[in-house]
């Protein structure tokens, strides 16, 4: 044995790579590690914690309270609106700039509450790291802290502990580990002392138990070889800590509108000041109060805050359909998004292992039911079976409780298990079957056992039966049990058949693993009354096979109609899973992820090159046997050609794909802490259906804002163009910059944060998703601009020109243009509620509650503007007659007629394209059942 006072690893016998322990046997990682059975000696483990470092992942230096505050400022957009509510309170109009400072301040509190999720998803895997674990200190047992384990430390692992570092096995007696968190894999992992393939994926690594993982069963002692951030744990840290952190489509198309609208205002400003001092004479200061004027008109001051409040809506929306939005911007990207990469267990499926099929005698069953619950039928060629009146299915369901160490508890409606999930879904099966588990171990007392092990892959049980004879069940991998039988139960009572058709059995074997079903065989052996113990040789010889059992973690019943609504909605859904590519492939079909689901393993990715991978990450919909790295990469290859990826997920091993995605979507409840850190979103109810709703909800928001901004944009250009009009032809300013003001003020309130409050267009999951390469002001939305306020100037200068000719006071005529700008604010505000289709129904002219609100507040705000004497001394105001209301009424219902009328010719030039997806694949057809 190596001395224990060895130099350590790195200068200690051969020196693998850290992912290398695996394939090593126990002796060359001992003599590597430069340890041996008994462990290391107290002041080894010293001298190695002082070289090492203690076993915590490391802690980033967190930003103070101040700067993240500070931080929320720094961003064009608020800029914008500090400028915004610069200019307001230099011209005097302080309500509206406490308004504006307002809105900065409440962005900035919320994007304080929601920062720093990287830094908790951090915390949250530090905190699965045990706090205390039991080690071999000079061939001695003593539990010591575990941030105070080395390499080299022999660590003890029994059932239900949380494995507190990397560790190569040594020893494993029916050892098995829950890895989900870090492989995804549904199934606890059997774990042997056998080294794997150099090559072996991190799910195959049998020899090795991984740091925050826990154990399910059995015992075993493992050494030491990696702790703190050299862990697989750590490597998973590491990665959430480096991945890059998005910009969401809204912020980077607001950003590049905020540089557009800012050098339009800046650039149009300052030619008006130059035309209006050097050709029409202004003074200074006239032309100063002019510019003013401009820049409040043009600039949409209230959209931002509009913007917010709508993405607030949608955050309350979904909280109420079972999804909590974790950062404000979330809310729009889930309207863009393209293409949703899940994870299977859990999230796809039940997470709860089922019985589905059973081979007894020379039948093959089906069997109904999901999860725990004993509820369910038999059925074999399309009749309903009684399991009493089938032997071999009785013998069977009867075997496969009595080798069986699992119980299911009933509290209420809700079913749970204690210990292994594949034995509890055999012990379920068995209670369909008509047995009650408690009475029938009670009257076939069991005397001995032989518990699984990996080496020998198979569970046996003695059993006395109440005639006092002896019988041993054996389960375990058909192709290990098959080579053990010569015999095959057809009938009760003796009835075997003796020429045993292993090749049949085998093809039947293969036939239900292609399904995606994990196949177990189920034998027995009569034994002498005497016998009382159990040995190797009594059962690996002479069995009888009474049948098969496949089992398999089914399908959520709710998540195939959402994945079809996903399709038809051009969104992508593809399963990433670290379950073998059989059973992804199954589930894939069942799921109806695409017409013909291709699958790629984690070893085939590992040898693509970034072209392959981004080409395969496009067609196949399946990712079997992937570890974190992939599922990073696969987000990323996605990502290059455009799309806007969702990721779902709820292990360790999902957050830094989860943090990388356009969205990351946690599960709720059986999501780890680490991944709900990381994410964008969390499922309450952990219902795939949900992120459907969510991208519904998502789409509303994003046409809601869409509709915001074609609002707000053609209002405030129609009220620039009148000021820049009447510049040009050296008319006296139609409207004063106050007005303007007033105008902005009262309709951006009272209506453009109406619009924040629309509900669901019917076709929103019929269009294909937004690009997220589509900038604010498309093409169609510049038209819509420009043609929207032209038709505003000319109502506005056409009521103008006629109070002047009939040579009304200038102050009449001023209010008319501001009474006609609000009423067609407000008929354009009925046209917008509905981008894809007409807005003139019975439907839309009646409205939402809130457009109601808002109109009737905005008429009361005009009647006081108009009416009132304070008002009139502020605003330079004054009283208007029925015959000039009716005209501006007049001119409002014109212009809502002229719009719906362009917007109906623009529809039928302008079809709708299908996204890339829907071209590559076309209408997907109905998922199979």
């Amino acid at each position: 044995m190596p001395p224990t006072n060895s130099p350590p690893p790195a200068s200690a016998g051969p020196n693998p790579h850290p992912r290398s322990w695996h394939a090593l046997g126990p002796e060359e990682v001992l003599g590597a590690l430069s340890t041996g059975p008994d462990g290391l000696s107290t002041a080894e483990a010293a001298r190695r914690l002082a070289l090492h470092g203690p076993n915590r992942l490391p802690a980033a230096r967190p930003r103070g309270a101040l700067i993240r505050f500070l931080a929320q400022f720094h961003n064009l957009l608020i800029y914008i609106l500090i400028g915004a509510g610069v200019i307001a309170a230099a011209i005097g109009h302080g309500p509206d700039a406490i308004v504006i400072f307002g809105v900065v301040l409440l962005n900035a509190v919320i994007g304080y509450i929601q920062e720093g999720r990287a830094e908790r998803a951090l915390d949250a895997i530090r905190r699965m790291i045990d706090p205390r674990a039991s080690v071999l200190r000079g061939g001695r047992r003593t539990t010591v802290p575990a941030d105070e384990l080395v390499p080299g430390d022999i660590v003890l692992l029994e059932a239900g502990d949380r494995v507190p570092a990397d560790l190569r096995l040594l020893s494993a007696r029916s050892l098995k580990a829950d890895e989900a968190a870090i492989t995804g894999e549904s199934v606890p992992a059997d774990k042997t002392v056998e080294a794997a393939p150099d090559n072996a994926p991190l799910g195959d690594r049998v020899s090795m138990a991984f740091s925050g993982t826990f154990i399910a069963a059995g015992h075993g002692t493992g050494v030491v070889t990696e702790t703190a951030g050299a862990t697989e744990l750590g490597r998973i840290s590491s990665m959430i800590g480096a991945v890059e952190q998005l910009t969401t489509p809204l912020v980077g198309q607001m950003n590049v509108f905020a540089r557009q609208i800012t050098i339009a205002v800046l650039g149009v400003s300052a030619l008006v000041f130059l035309y209006a001092v050097a050709l029409r004479a202004y003074s200074l200061d006239e032309a100063f109060m002019v510019v003013v004027g401009l820049a409040v008109a043009a600039i949409p001051e209230g959209l931002p805050a509009v913007m917010t409040i709508a993405l607030a809506v949608g955050v309350q929306r979904m909280a109420r359909r079972k999804a909590i939005i974790r950062r404000l911007p979330a809310v729009e990207t889930l309207g863009a998004v393209s293409v949703i990469c899940s994870d299977k267990t859990g999230t796809l499926t039940r997470n709860e292992m089922t019985v589905k099929s059973v081979v007894a005698g020379e039948e093959e069953i089906s069997v109904s039911g999901t999860g725990y619950a004993p509820v369910g039928e038999f059925e074999t060629g399309g009749k309903l079976l009684d399991p009493a009146a089938d032997p071999a299915l009785a013998r069977l369901a009867r075997a496969s409780l009595l080798c069986n160490d699992a119980h299911l508890n009933q509290d209420g409606e809700t079913w749970s298990i204690d210990g292994d999930p594949m034995e509890a879904a055999l012990l379920c099966f068995a209670e369909k079957a008509g047995y009650d588990a408690p009475t029938t171990r009670h009257t076939h007392e069991r005397l001995d056992e032989i518990p699984f092990d990996a080496r020998h892959r198979y569970m046996a049980t003695l059993h006395q039966q109440p005639d006092g004879s002896r019988v041993v069940y054996v389960k375990g991998a058909p192709e290990r049990i098959l080579a053990m039988c010569d015999k095959v139960l057809v009938g009760e009572g003796g009835g075997v058949e003796e020429t045993f058709d292993a090749a049949g059995w085998h093809h039947r074997t293969e036939r239900l693993a292609s399904e995606g079903q994990r196949v177990l065989a189920i034998a027995c052996r009569m034994l002498p009354e005497r016998a009382r113990t159990l040995r190797a040789p009594d059962v690996e010889r002479g069995l009888t096979l009474l049948g098969l059992v496949g089992l398999i973690d089914p399908p959520r019943k709710e998540v195939l109609a959402a994945i079809a609504e996903c399709r038809a909605a051009g969104v992508g859904v593809k399963m990433i899973t670290g379950d073998h590519k059989a059973t992804a492939l199954a589930i894939a079909r069942q799921l109806g992820l695409s017409d013909d689901p291709q699958v790629v393993t984690g070893q085939e990715l590992d040898a693509m090159e970034a072209e392959d991978l981004a080409a395969r990450a496009r067609t196949a919909s399946v990712f079997a046997r992937a570890s974190p790295e992939h599922k990073l990469r696969l987000v990323e290859a996605l990502q290059a050609d455009g799309s806007v990826i969702a990721m779902t997920g709820d292990g360790v091993n999902d957050a830094p794909a989860l943090k990388r995605a356009d969205v990351g979507v946690a599960m709720g409840a059986k999501g780890t802490e680490a991944a709900k850190e990381a994410a964008e979103m969390v499922l309450t109810d952990d219902n795939f259906a949900s992120i459907v709703a969510a991208v519904r909800e998502g789409r509303t928001v994003y046409d809601n804002l869409t509709k915001v901004i074609a609002w707000t944009l053609p209002t405030n250009g129609g009220e620039a163009m009148l000021i820049i009009l009447a510049i040009v032809f050296g008319l006296t300013l139609p409207v004063t910059p106050v007005q303007i003001l007033w105008i902005n003020l009262v309709t951006a309130v009272a209506l453009g944060l109406t619009i924040a409050f629309e509900p669901t267009e019917p076709n929103a999951m019929q269009r294909p998703p937004c690009s997220p390469k589509q900038g604010l002001i498309s093409k169609r939305l510049l038209w819509r601009v420009l043609f929207v306020s032209g038709l505003m100037v000319a109502g506005g200068f056409g009521l103008y020109a006629s109070a002047t000719a009939r040579g009304l006071p200038l102050e009449v005529g001023r209010t008319i243009v501001v009474n006609a700008i609000v009423a067609m604010e407000i008929f354009y505000l009925f046209s917008v509620r509905y981008v894809h289709g007409p807005s003139i129904t019975w439907q839309g002219v009646l409205g939402t509650r809130a457009v109601l609100i808002g109109v009737a507040s905005v008429l009361l705000a005009q009647l006081a503007f108009t009416y009132l004497p304070v008002m009139q001394r502020l605003f330079g105001s004054h009283a208007l007659s029925i015959v000039e209301l009716a005209a501006i009424v007049a001119v409002g219902v014109a212009f809502l007629l002229i719009v719906e009328a362009e917007k109906r010719i623009a529809e039928s030039l302008m079809p709708m394209k299908k996204p890339k997806w829907m071209r590559r694949y076309g209408r997907p057809r109905p998922p199979r059942a």
